[in-house]
């Protein structure tokens, strides 16, 4: 079993350890001297390193390393805007004889794939609406081999193995509940916009069977899964014979569930079921972070600021 975890690491701690390759790139400084900029991982987390100064005898050993390849590094833990970082001092590809477990290093959902995927596809095939079944039956069954390994971002909440089938399943779960209480809500429109909410992902983020991300595709880049969800939506609309009502809805719900311009959202929501799926959305990616936080942090002490909870500091209670 692999000795030191990210999790565990200290602020000033010298170590020598095993860590995943989910970024990497040779920069160069203000100094004008090249850098390796990698992002690292174990099963409890990432962190952000870097070799500085590099050699240029050491480029050609340096350019070989990969995402998803698992180095050793030796460095010492520092901080920089409030995270800690690996000042990498030496670093080497691995081989057969290092033992390498690939669970230490792989961070996954807490729940079985296959588990969460019939989960989400029982909800769908049970709807009464023909219409809505329809178009999430057909999203599920033509991505069901990514959807066993994809991640839900590149960074941050649910970038881990079969992440985006934890996102949706947690959220049909608040759905649910959620329409127990607001009665008014179309329950299945709900339930199929989060179906259907980030299933583009899957095609604007570039990713490998162990659910690493390493960037965005051409189209990812340039439209996003917001806009590449509607187009999806639209096509399949007028295949599967959807009433231009239920497909612009469905459509609008895809556009507008990240709610702001400066997020990628041209239309705030224009309907219940579009507003509550942002907050469900909302309501699981940052319980998600927390909870990342809180794994991290020793009872009664403060996490490290979470970039993506406004650069909070996260408290965990003393057990």
């Amino acid at each position: 079993m692999k000795e030191t975890y990210i999790s565990d690491i200290k602020t000033n701690q010298e170590l020598i350890t095993y860590l995943i390759v989910k970024q990497v790139a040779v920069k160069v400084g203000s100094n004008k001297k090249a850098y390796l900029d990698l992002l690292l991982a174990d099963r409890t987390g990432e962190i952000s390193a870097k070799k500085w100064d590099i050699a240029d005898e050491e480029l050609p050993g340096l350019e070989k390393i990969k995402e998803g390849s698992v180095i050793k590094v030796k460095a010492i833990v520092t901080e920089w805007n409030g995270m800690k970082q690996l000042r990498v001092s030496r670093i080497r590809q691995t081989s057969a004889e290092d033992n390498i477990d690939m669970k230490d290093y792989i961070k996954a959902a807490p729940e079985d794939a296959s588990d969460m995927y019939n989960y989400i596809y029982d909800k769908a095939n049970a709807f009464e609406d023909n219409e809505l079944k329809a178009i999430c039956m057909r999203r599920l069954t033509e991505n069901k081999d990514k959807l066993m390994y994809y991640p839900a971002a590149q960074k941050n909440h649910h970038a881990e193995l079969a992440g985006l089938l934890y996102h949706i399943k947690r959220m049909l779960m608040m759905a649910e509940k959620a329409c127990e209480v607001y009665t008014n809500l179309n329950k299945e429109l709900v339930m199929a916009g989060v179906i259907l909410h980030d299933m583009e992902k899957l095609n604007e983020i570039v990713a490998n069977e162990l659910g690493i991300a390493s960037g965005y595709s051409f189209e990812g880049k340039m439209l996003g899964h917001l806009v590449q969800g509607v187009r999806e939506i639209d096509k399949l609309a007028e295949e599967l014979g959807v009433s231009r009502e239920k497909a612009v809805m469905l459509e609008h719900m895809m556009l507008s569930h990240h709610y702001e311009p400066e997020f990628g959202s041209p239309k705030k929501p224009l309907f219940p079921e579009a507003e509550m799926l942002h907050y469900l959305d909302m309501i699981d990616a940052k319980m998600f972070d927390m909870q990342e936080a809180i794994e991290k942090t020793e009872p009664g002490s403060f996490s490290d600021k979470v970039w993506t909870l406004d650069n909070r500091t996260i408290y965990r209670v003393t057990e």
